[in-house]
């Protein structure tokens, strides 16, 4: 026993841990825990979000941004309930988040108390790999100890729930050394994980016999960027980047293909349609169809983790390890194709797709086209920015547009694809690195549910950060607007504005009430100049750009009965039919397939 309370021993352990800070807000059911905080000084930050959900988000962005655990907390009940969704962005793109919630009194549970909620059911999907109820103060040590270890190695999100009333009961560093308890310890560091060599021959083979090559990478290659490059010119391959992996190759590597997928690029569909090989390095990529045919190629997987190989195409060799160990161990058994044919003709078809971009970015639209939003800010990214993006059709713009340079972040909710994310990520990665710019590109639906609240917590905070720019860039159409695409050309239904309409709200004036900086845009000219004064101002903006809704974002490749949905959506009374006519027009006057067009 010591004369420390619970809620102390808990913030001591996390600090063994090297945890420094925690994103949450506050609620009876942690008072214990927030008192703790309080006493602890300036040892922990604690960042109050306006919603447990944005705090979730934040440690889910802080793990994704420095590779380091995020925690979360909240109250019991409805506070536990706010994160779910955040640690299931968390969960579905494999990041190590604890959350730490607290619950009614031991005496009171089983009695229908105000705010009883079964957490252990309800956690035990999110945090499948841990999730537990402390009931006695001997058991803080070993479950903090084991929850943020399980998460690092399991690369998931567990949770700890403590009661209120334990929270403030004296605390218990070390246990009995006796029949029932248990002694854990601090410290983690992750395996060395390398395939065996025979493995890596049988890998080295496939690649090597294979004429035209396609890798793609995801967020496991995030950190092996030059063994990627090494081997990329080794196979003279091409590289398509998921879009986790966004920042893993440089966009101005001339093999570099892009994004794959719906907001994915014409090199990469062109590519995964052609190659007689394929190598995946670190991806989960859900969508089958932008893989080559099943029987089409042959296939290599790397991963670290064996339950994800094989599973989105029938792989002839998996190696289960890290990126960047497992691609330096096969390199010496790769050959040096000397023919080059094939990266060639895809390094072709890369710089007349960057064109085919520019040329859809200029094109007119009422008032400014949305691609050209991002087209404006690629020269001008910040060295080292971060960037993030929400769900929704920025998510596109961002995918295709942006050229990534070396040094810099950027992520998404993957996974999930929960809209929301954008703001509390760009937020998270400002106190992870308070002297980078973070840059985040979200779309109204998403500022409206979350981003607009986070506006308050960003007014609250920024003045700590070394580097006060923070750029929030709000898509205003008034459109639920993928959502509406996927209506016409998924289902073929027209717009249905009881659903998709949304409420207009004055972004750039409202961060100017709560003393951030606003800037509104209605005119394309006017895109250079304010992505100009944006970068440079002296505190966070809000740039607000007044959109066209009606600009298609269009997917690599348009499939015959996307083609008819599309049509039978204009042709059953969708309200915005004339507007799509022309903003579709202008999208595909000039060739769709780059490779088409003659020089």
């Amino acid at each position: 026993m010591s004369d420390q309370e619970v809620g102390d021993f808990l913030l001591k352990r996390l600090a063994e841990w090297n945890i420094k800070r925690l994103y949450g807000y506050p609620g009876d059911g942690s008072n214990g825990i927030m008192g703790a905080l309080n006493r602890a000084g300036d040892q922990f930050e604690f960042i109050q979000t306006r919603h447990e959900e944005s705090a979730a988000f934040m440690a889910c962005a802080h793990a994704k941004f420095t590779g380091e655990v995020g925690v979360c907390t909240a109250t019991s009940g409805p506070g536990a309930i706010h994160l779910l969704n955040g640690l299931y962005d968390a969960k579905k793109d494999h990041q190590p988040v604890v959350a730490i919630v607290g619950q009614q009194a031991r005496a009171a549970m089983g009695g229908e108390y105000q705010q009883e909620v079964d957490l252990l059911s309800l956690y035990k999907d999110v945090a499948h790999e841990y999730v537990h109820m402390a009931t006695s103060p001997g058991q803080i040590r070993h479950l903090v100890d084991r929850a943020i270890r399980i998460a690092l190695s399991e690369r998931t999100v567990t949770a700890i729930i403590i009661p209120n009333d334990l929270q403030t009961q004296p605390a218990v560093e070390e246990p009995p050394h006796a029949h029932g308890t248990v002694h854990s310890g601090v410290g983690y560091t992750p395996p060395r994980s390398i395939p065996h060599e025979d493995d890596l021959r049988r890998a080295a083979a496939v690649l090597n016999e294979g004429e035209r090559v396609a890798i793609l990478v995801g967020a496991g290659a995030l950190d092996a960027t030059d063994e990627v490059i090494q081997v990329a010119e080794k196979l003279g391959a091409g590289v398509a980047k998921a879009l986790l992996g966004r920042a893993a190759l440089p966009d101005d590597l001339p093999f570099v293909t892009g994004s794959i997928g719906l907001l994915g690029t014409n090199p990469s569909w062109e590519m995964m349609s052609n190659c007689d090989t394929l190598l995946m390095i670190g991806s989960g990529f859900p969508y089958s169809e932008f893989l080559p045919e099943e029987g089409q190629a042959r296939g290599v997987q790397i991963d670290i983790d064996g339950r994800q190989v094989s599973m989105r195409y029938p792989m002839e060799v998996n190696l289960i390890g890290d990126s960047a160990t497992t691609l330096q161990a096969l390199l010496p058994h790769l050959k040096q194709k000397t023919d080059r044919d094939w990266r060639e003709h895809l390094e072709k078809s890369i710089a007349q797709w960057w064109e085919v971009l520019e040329e859809r970015a200029m094109a007119e639209a009422d008032p400014v086209n949305p691609q050209r939003v991002f087209w404006e800010l690629s020269p001008r990214l910040p060295d080292n920015c971060i960037l993030t993006s929400d769900s929704g059709s920025a998510a596109n713009w961002y995918a295709r547009d942006l050229k990534l340079r070396r040094g810099m972040q950027a992520s998404l909710s993957g996974g999930l694809a929960t809209m929301g994310n954008g703001v509390p990520y760009a937020v998270a990665a400002k106190f992870c690195y308070p002297d980078r710019v973070a840059i985040a590109m979200v779309g109204d639906g998403a500022m409206q549910m979350l981003g607009n609240a986070e506006l308050v917590t960003i007014a609250k905070y920024w003045q700590r950060w070394t580097d006060p720019r923070l750029v929030i860039m709000v898509l205003n159409n008034q459109d639920l607007n993928q959502v509406t695409w996927e209506m016409r050309v998924m289902e073929g239904d027209p717009k249905y504005e009881a659903s998709q309409n949304l409420p207009d709200f004055p972004y750039a004036e409202y961060a100017e009430l709560i003393g951030l900086r606003g800037i509104k845009v209605s005119e394309p000219e006017a895109l250079a100049g304010a992505w100009d004064r944006a970068l440079s101002a002296d505190r966070p903006v809000v740039l607000e750009v007044i959109t066209d809704p009606n600009v298609p974002p269009i997917p690599p490749h348009i499939k015959r009965e996307q083609a008819q949905a599309y049509m039978s959506a204009l042709l059953h009374g969708d309200p915005d039919s004339l507007g799509i006519v022309k903003a579709s027009f202008k999208q595909f006057a000039r060739a769709f397939i780059p490779t088409a067009r003659k020089h």
